[in-house]
């Protein structure tokens, strides 16, 4: 099963994009959730988005010599 240059272009986006959306989404997210809602909340959401932004970066990684 080989992938057709259209994957590989979305494929190579999702991996550029997995770091920024991160970076990205877990500064804004926490601290408004602790402001507006409680700091219990934050702490959750925290340890979730860190969980699957951590997963996601796994997945989404590119080791030299594979392809």
């Amino acid at each position: 099963m080989t992938a057709t240059p259209s994957d590989r272009s979305s494929l190579r986006t999702l991996v550029a994009l997995t770091p920024v959306a991160g970076s990205i989404l877990f500064p804004l997210v926490v601290p408004l959730l602790m402001v507006r809602v409680s700091i219990g909340s934050g702490v959750i959401a925290a340890v979730l988005i860190g969980s699957l932004w951590f997963v996601a970066m796994l997945r989404t990684s590119e080791m030299p010599g594979h392809s």
